[in-house]
């Protein structure tokens, strides 16, 4: 089995391309049915977001599934394999392994850190497990990838600074308010940026919203979003007394407000902290009203400057997920090289338990006149024989299929207990052999059937 991942990303290939690959959730059934029904994919996952889409396969022929892969990417996308391919990336094994985890922390995200991304890989496979498209070992891998990405955000900080201007500016008011609870936010202008702003301001607890718009209606339609209020330009004084944020970002020459206007503000709301956030380039807040007592002004810079030192915090919080990865991953490898060893133990075991049968045959040929409790009990103590013989090789070969080197430890063990090649000869010279010790047993004075057939059989087993 060759687990590998194709795909492309943010980072591999502009928006005009990515988007052509994009798979709507109501389109992600049927291909998943269409890979499946290749058959060069037993199992298979895909992950498609506005950054990525990826395939995640798992195939018994390497370049098989590979060009699978490859063709139903171009069958979606309507491009021929020549126009996409050189923005493709292909991870193969624990390199696959390792990207699904770094994808699922956030740390191949267009925001490092990010939590969104993690939701998505967990619905991508729910979905595929929901149609039957994983097996036991993508069914094992996307639990370790979300188990990976809750590590990350518990045992680290990686998600906790903000780096995003909405996300900053909310960190902001939170060191200014001790909580956001029932704060009232004004946006001035009815840009996305306000809007988005808004929005998380809102999630913190800041549940009443006026919107001040030179259109009324347009005012009206991004209230209705946070039940606020619309209010036109004339009111803009008023909702300055009412306001505990300020949120403003318009395409208007010159400042919306200006310092005269906070200090009139200030006097009626009797010095109660203002806290205003200018994202419009041009600026629309007058930036000398920062001077004025209990105003908090922060433009766009002050915003990204938050921004840069919290991404700085997030790439040394990323270090420490990248151990956590390191962790999980080696633990992967451990679990996959187990599964390996499964079969093998299966052979042995088949391989014991047809020695063991044929021996009984050759006995009961050999000797027709033991009786039936003496077939009973030579066929009990010939299986504890075996048993014990193979008990100790299978808790080798167990604890070699977590070691470094499995992979090698593996073929040896398989060489050396011939399980891929019947030892047909050494199965007929045991059999014989015990035949003969069988009829020695029975000449001897009798001392009961299981004292004598068990002696003569731990002497087998010591010879």
């Amino acid at each position: 089995m060759y687990i590998m991942v194709v795909g492309l990303n943010y980072r591999s290939a502009p928006v005009e391309v990515r988007e052509r690959f994009a798979l709507m959730e109501s389109g992600l059934e049927g291909a998943l049915e269409g890979l499946r029904a290749t058959e060069r994919v037993s199992e298979c996952v895909i992950v498609s977001t506005c950054n990525r889409t990826e395939v995640y396969a798992v195939c018994e022929n390497r370049h098989l599934g590979e060009g699978a892969i490859r063709d139903f990417l171009s069958q979606h996308s309507g491009f021929e394999r020549s126009r996409f391919e050189e923005h493709l990336y292909q991870y193969g094994e624990m390199d696959a392994v390792c990207h699904l985890f770094r994808v699922s922390a956030g740390l191949d995200s267009m925001v490092l850190g990010e939590t969104q991304i993690l939701g998505q890989v967990r619905s991508a496979f729910l979905l595929a497990q929901e149609l039957g498209a994983t097996g036991s070992i993508f069914n094992n891998l996307f639990r370790r990838a979300v188990t990976v990405a809750k590590r990350a955000h518990h045992e680290t900080k990686i998600g906790e600074n903000a780096v995003s201007v909405s996300y900053a500016a909310v960190e902001l008011a939170k060191k200014i308010f001790e909580s956001l609870d029932k704060k009232t936010v004004l946006i001035i202008g009815a840009g996305k940026m306000s809007e988005l702003t808004a929005k998380h301001l809102n999630a913190n607890g800041a549940t009443r919203v006026f919107v001040v718009n030179r259109t009324y209606q347009r005012a009206k339609e991004l209230a209705d979003k946070f039940q606020g209020k619309a209010l036109d330009m004339d009111s803009l004084d008023l909702a300055l007394r009412e306001a505990d944020i300020v949120v403003s970002s318009t395409g208007a020459e010159g400042y919306v407000v200006t310092r005269e206007h906070v200090q009139v503000a200030m006097k009626q709301r009797r010095h109660r902290p203002l806290f205003l956030i200018d994202i419009a380039v041009p600026r629309d807040l007058d930036p000398e009203m920062s001077k004025v007592d209990n105003v908090f002004l922060y433009d766009i810079d002050d915003l990204q400057g938050v921004i840069a030192v919290n991404l700085q915090e997030r790439a040394r919080e990323a270090e420490k997920v990248e151990g956590i990865i390191g962790e999980e991953q080696l633990a992967f490898r451990q679990w996959l090289n187990e599964q390996e060893a499964i079969p093998l133990i299966l052979k042995l075991r088949e391989k014991a338990a047809n020695v063991q049968s044929n021996l009984m045959q050759n006995i009961i040929n050999k000797v027709p006149d033991l009786t039936e409790k003496e077939v009973h009990t030579v066929n009990k103590l010939t299986m504890m024989m075996v048993n014990q013989f193979i008990h100790e090789p299978i808790k080798q070969v167990k604890e070699m299929a977590t070691e470094q080197e499995a992979e090698l430890y593996l073929e040896a063990f398989t060489r050396i207990f011939g399980l891929e090649v019947q030892a047909a000869k050494e199965e007929q010279s045991a059999s014989q052999e015990a035949v003969v010790r069988v009829e020695q047993v029975r000449q001897e004075e009798p001392a009961g059937t299981q004292a004598r057939v068990s002696g003569m059989f731990g002497r087998f087993g010591t010879r």
